[in-house]
């Protein structure tokens, strides 16, 4: 099954080149659901990338008989944050023009509507297809007014041309999965929403953040944050629905690697994701420890991030996956006290339970810096 593949511009530079995305469409021999695939989103967070690429020679391996509906990914899907360099280190998480996070740009039509409630009110009464169409239809009619202000005479800024641009590919899609690393090294995990938690569990990845609350600016929370409103709005009609609409945002491995036990985890969640959606029909597919398969949920507030309490340098630091108990030895912070006295040695210490999940690249730190942070058991 070969893909059609499709190139769209999105930036032209000074010296008239153009930054552009690549598209592989794969269609299947009947119509169906749609889901849509994209990854490097951040600069340095490349392993999304490898992933992709392992899955378009997958899906090329098969027949159009084998999937049912459509799948679409763009792996580089942010070439200005993948080729920004500063000496051998790459970054790419902030737009150098206004220094918005990139992963913080994203369109949410909840924000634009105000009139969810009545909206409920006309849909309730509905077939569920029915009003998937329908809400979908005043998405898109929202988004297309913005969409068409990109060839004005007075322009956008690059952001805006950036995210409508890309969520223009996934507005209609039924499964989003934005493929990220930790900018710093990593265990794999992933962000779940409510009502969702079933399905996470096709992904065989062991930790999830459960996102009980969100403010629709990143990709994930942007495609389906107006359905979850929408959701809550039936609810409160006394109609309880749950659309067959997901969006995940797998961290996998850590930045500017390429980890191959995270790739090979990814690439084996998301074929059992989409078979288990019934897209891929594929031999072992899915795969039998998927249902008894256990996924430890955080929430956000959970999360604990440790900062450096001096200068100077981390030594002895626990690695990543670590179970700690509160009162547990974290890292050895060597702290040169330019104060007359010898340097010291600080040993820092474990708040309260959990498990070390992100560390800092950097080992040399100034006061206040990053240093890692821990899953909370409380």
């Amino acid at each position: 099954m070969l893909p059609e593949i499709s190139t769209l511009p999105i930036l032209q530079l000074a010296s008239g080149d153009y930054l552009s995305l690549q598209v592989y469409h794969f269609r299947g021999d009947r119509p169906g659901k749609k889901a849509y695939l994209q990854s490097n989103l951040h600069g340095c967070e490349i392993s999304g990338n490898a992933v992709l690429h392992e899955l378009i020679n997958f899906l090329q391996s098969l027949d159009r008989t084998q999937l049912e509906g459509e799948v679409v990914i763009v792996p580089a899907c942010n070439p200005m944050a993948m080729n920004a360099r500063s000496h051998h280190f790459s970054s790419g998480r902030y737009n150098p023009y206004d220094g918005r996070d990139w992963n913080r740009i994203f369109w949410d039509y909840h924000k634009v509507s105000h009139d969810l409630d009545e909206i409920a009110r006309d849909f309730c009464e509905l077939e569920v297809e029915t009003i998937r169409k329908e809400y979908l239809k005043l998405i898109q009619t929202t988004f297309n007014r913005h969409h068409d202000n990109l060839d004005s005479a007075s322009g956008v800024p690059l952001h805006k041309r950036y995210r409508y641009l890309l969520q223009s590919l996934c507005l209609d899609a039924n499964y989003v999965i934005d493929c990220h690393s930790s900018s710093n090294r990593t265990i794999d995990y992933f962000y779940c929403f409510h009502d969702r938690e079933e399905s996470a569990k096709y992904f065989l990845i062991d930790l999830g953040i459960f996102l009980e609350s969100y403010d629709g600016y990143t990709f994930d929370e942007a495609f389906l944050k107006p359905w979850l409103a929408l959701e809550k709005a039936l609810a409160k009609q006394g109609r309880k629905i749950i659309f067959d609409l997901e969006s995940w945002t797998l961290e996998l491995g850590g930045g500017m690697e390429v980890n191959s036990q995270s790739v090979a985890k990814g690439v084996r969640g998301i074929k059992n994701y989409l078979a288990g959606k019934k897209m891929l029909t594929i031999s072992g597919f899915p795969l039998a420890e998927t249902h008894q398969h256990q996924v430890q949920f955080f929430h956000k507030h959970q999360l604990r991030r440790y900062h450096a309490v001096a200068g100077g340098i981390l030594r002895d630091r626990l690695p990543l996956g670590t179970v700690v108990k509160a009162g547990d030895r974290l890292y050895t912070l060597l702290s040169f006290n330019k104060n007359g006295e010898c340097p010291t040695q600080v040993a820092i210490e474990a708040e309260r339970d959990g498990i070390i999940y992100d560390l800092s690249l950097n080992e040399s730190v100034n006061q206040s810096d990053y240093v890692l942070s821990i899953f909370e058991d409380h």
